[in-house]
């Protein structure tokens, strides 16, 4: 059999090779020369890069995590105190690797890597996990929360428990919550300050179908793409705007082409840390004790890093150019009411509205 680079015994023979070296480092460099140059994945072959780790003692066990965003994001950040303080509670038979920056595929791709085990953790939005669980689609409801601290009061409560309770027969489990902020829009040209703004505009979205409709419900013309492919698309003016949080606004860099943000703050989706049941079978009662101690450390470590980096982007985005607006909110609640009250009738969600407060 001829060996190439997309031949699982290419993939096979590197990664043995790699593990044979002991080099956590080489390691880490093999797998992502293969995730770059293998066009199409078998689960076999994933399995096998996942489980081919030599590299680690015996005594210590890995737990690989996969995320999106770049590694100067506070969610990353947030990731990389959960592994200091997963490795400090179990005193070091435990950590994680972390993938960033979707080295491993994008959100939805990754929880499907959850599912057969590959992957153990990562960090997606809910609004990705509804494709998955469809509880999660609560949060696609226009207006649901007024604030972050509204948000976390019911994810703290008996809102969030029930979500996250939820997805074992998906092979999906939540660990906790992050904080995401308020999504927004923001444009290219005219600035959005009422609902007839959004007349007309091509608008990215999430593939998410309530943020599809949403926009729709405003006049606007939504267009599902992928956050990689915006900014190019923002460039090209193939869209004429978007809507996101301040951060991930920030570190996308997308201000250098979209001089208007308006805070009409429409959405407030959470982020979720999901794991793998797969993977959480295989720890015993103590490791998954601090796994979980661990997340939930790091979930309130997220919270302030957030803030942070918000409170600095918000500057420098100023600095940069950036005209804010501050339109009013109710305009925007009153031209999307109709989803709100679809969603209410929902079976799946009746009992979830009943939660909150």
């Amino acid at each position: 059999m001829i060996l190439n680079e997309n031949s699982f015994s290419y993939c096979f023979l590197e990664l043995t090779k790699a593990s044979f070296e002991c080099s956590k480092k080489q390691y880490r460099k093999t797998l992502q020369k293969i995730f770059r140059s293998v066009k199409k994945f078998h689960p076999i072959l994933l399995i096998t890069i996942f489980t081919l780790s030599a590299c680690t003692s015996k005594q210590e066990k890995v737990v690989r995590l996969a995320h999106t965003l770049p590694t100067d994001h506070p969610v990353h950040q947030a990731l990389v105190s959960f592994n200091e303080e997963l490795q400090k509670l179990s005193k070091n038979s435990m950590r994680i690797d972390l993938y960033p920056s979707g080295q491993l595929g994008n959100e939805r791709q990754v929880l499907e890597l959850l599912q057969i085990g590959s992957i153990s953790i990562t960090k997606v939005s809910a609004a990705t996990l509804a494709n998955f669980i469809e509880e999660y689609e609560i949060f696609g409801t226009p207006y649901l929360f007024e604030s972050d601290s509204q948000m976390f009061a019911n994810l703290n409560n008996k809102l969030g428990e029930s979500l996250l309770a939820l997805g074992e027969d998906k092979r999906l489990k939540g660990l906790c919550f992050y904080n995401a902020g308020a999504r927004s829009f923001y444009t290219t040209s005219t600035p959005i300050n009422s609902p007839k703004d959004v007349k007309g505009k091509k608008i990215r979205v999430m593939n998410h179908k309530n943020s599809t409709q949403m926009v729709n419900h405003l006049g606007g013309l939504a267009t599902p793409m992928a956050y990689s492919e915006l900014y190019a698309a923002l460039a090209q003016k193939v869209v004429d705007g978007a809507e996101n949080n301040i951060p991930s606004f920030y570190s996308s860099k997308h201000y250098e082409i979209c001089k208007h943000y308006s805070f009409d703050e429409h959405l407030r989706i959470p982020d979720v840390l999901v794991v793998s049941t797969t993977f959480l079978n295989t720890l015993s009662k103590q490791e998954q004790s601090w796994l979980y101690k661990a997340a939930k450390k790091s979930s309130e470590k997220q919270k302030v890093l957030w803030a942070d980096y918000r409170s600095k982007a918000l500057v420098s985005l100023k600095e940069q150019g950036v005209k804010f607006t501050y339109p009013k909110q109710i305009l925007f609640k009153d031209k999307t009411d109709e989803i709100t009250k679809r969603l209410k009738e929902k079976p799946h969600l009746k009992d979830l509205f009943y939660l909150l407060k």
